[in-house]
């Protein structure tokens, strides 16, 4: 039951992220899309056309399209975000987070981690646009009790596609320091690799996840000792896919790096502001799991 197979195939086009591994497989064939996005910091419209970078690039509107596209292509679609949906533009000023998490629950979103700029408008404001859209935020070692969030914020979740179970968990960065203390108020942050371990356990076995993704707004990768989704990977076992955000890192395709079972662990951040959209295609096979790749520009 704990036999692998990974095939990776990369290459860059107009939006997508491919990736691979396996642990309780059924006897059929089943094929498994996630698409992801990461620091979309509320860019609802396209950037402009005298853009430096990205003229005319990006918006909620051509995502959603794509989106469309592809869960018609498979039914069997995921869409995860990995936090820091809000700031960067006038919408958020104005709407305070609302019009992104409305369009979002539109677009066929399933969850999304929480990022250090959601603190930005307050907890009440956060409770509030969780409540209005039914929005879901995968959070596991951020403990909000005592505090707005309370009770609104799952720990992981567990998601099933013709039998194979997916479990997802969100791991959010340091808080202290970064993000005013009067924003998350009694907010309390756990060290990201026992939480981790702990979920993996819960979700792998307890829940008999066949596939574990980590939606992460630890950040790819630092110069210094801060922990990262490269570290995790390195720390933990049976993650199978992390989601990244937090650093803006555009990966042309996913990292593979070892865990400490010496399995393979896909990793993969896509920029930011929605101009590119990860998709990774998990096919389940017997025992085995076999994934593709590639980025898709918006």
């Amino acid at each position: 039951m704990n036999r692998r197979k990974f095939i990776y195939n990369s290459s860059l086009a107009s939006l997508s992220v491919v990736g691979l591994n396996s642990c309780n497989l059924l006897n059929k064939d089943v094929k498994l899309t996630i698409l992801h996005t990461n620091d979309v910091h509320s860019q609802i419209e396209p950037f402009p056309f005298n853009h430096n970078k990205y003229p005319d690039r990006g918006g909620f509107a051509r995502r959603a399209n794509i989106f469309k596209g592809l869960m018609k292509i498979n039914p069997n679609t995921l869409i995860f975000d990995a936090g820091d949906i809000f700031q960067g533009t006038p919408y958020f000023n104005f709407f305070k987070g609302e019009l992104e998490l409305n369009l979002m629950k539109k677009m066929g979103y399933n969850a999304a981690t929480i990022g250090n700029h959601e603190f930005d408008a307050g907890l009440s404001s956060l409770k509030k646009n969780i409540l209005n859209n039914d929005f879901q935020f995968i959070s596991s070692n951020y403990d909000f009790d005592n505090t707005d969030l309370e009770g609104l914020v799952n720990k992981y979740k567990v998601y099933n596609r013709q039998g194979i179970k997916i479990g997802v968990f969100g791991l959010g960065i340091e808080l202290n320091g970064l993000v005013n203390s009067s924003l998350y108020k009694e907010t309390k942050y756990y060290d990201p690799v026992e939480i981790a371990t702990e979920m993996t356990r819960k979700l792998k076995k307890e829940k008999k996840c066949d596939l574990i993704i980590c939606i992460s707004h630890l950040g790819h990768s630092y110069q210094n000792d801060k922990i990262s989704d490269l570290k995790l990977g390195k720390l933990t076992s049976d993650i199978d896919l992390i989601i990244g955000g937090h650093t803006h890192t555009l990966l042309k395709k996913p990292e593979i790096i070892k865990n400490l079972k010496n399995e393979d662990v896909i990793i993969n951040q896509v920029g930011s502001n929605g101009v590119f959209v990860g998709k990774i295609d998990f096919n389940f096979s017997n025992l085995n799991k076999i994934s593709s790749n590639s980025l898709v520009e918006v």
